[in-house]
């Protein structure tokens, strides 16, 4: 992974060098925090997300990659699916008025995993439910015990909010827009 970094940090473009960095020092700081990167495709986010979790991982550092969608999944650097790997509950609509928590029992390989990440990269987060990261913030906070946002891990989500939003059955656009990632009481902290 050191090779990989090493050959690509020079590829980077002034844009893609200044997130880079920027997301290297918080996770380095261990500061934490949630970022949104509006990155409609063909802009590099994949370059970078792969080279993000590379030079955390060359550190001995825990990166988890994630995707709302199999494509993005098959794109990422060890991707997978955010619904099983954070075990979100099916239906975040209902259950996220009654603060859902992930099905994580204490112990499990998944939880114990989730204690340690200090990047997770969430591609096509503008897709899910806003209950989704809602919940990703709760567990944390259930397995690491701590109070802050997302416990100290760096959180960068990406996405295109002008394609597909999520599909709220029998729901009206209101339904979906208050449903969406930006009507989470997180994202004025994103």
């Amino acid at each position: 992974m050191s090779k990989h970094v090493s050959e690509n940090e020079s590829k980077l473009v002034d844009e893609q060098q200044t997130i880079y960095d920027y997301i290297v020092n918080r996770v380095n700081d261990h500061a934490g925090g949630i970022f949104f990167l509006d990155a409609p495709g063909g802009t590099g986010k994949i370059f970078l997300f792969n080279l993000l979790l590379a030079k955390v991982s060359s550190t001995g550092n825990i990166a988890l990659t994630v995707a709302s969608s199999g494509i993005a999944v098959t794109l990422l650097a060890r991707g997978r699916s955010a619904h099983p790997t954070f075990k979100l509950p099916l239906d975040l609509a209902k259950k996220y008025e009654n603060e859902c928590i992930c099905n994580l029992p204490r112990g499990s390989s998944i939880a114990n995993l989730l204690q340690r990440p200090r990047l997770i990269v969430w591609d096509e987060c503008t897709m899910p439910h806003q209950g989704a990261l809602h919940a990703l913030d709760c567990s944390l906070g259930d397995l690491k015990e701590n109070n802050t946002l997302m416990r100290g891990v760096t959180v960068l989500l990406s996405g295109d909010f002008c394609q597909i939003l999520l599909v709220i059955p029998k729901g009206t656009k209101a339904d979906e827009l208050n449903a969406c990632l930006k009507a989470s009481p997180l994202w004025p902290k994103v």
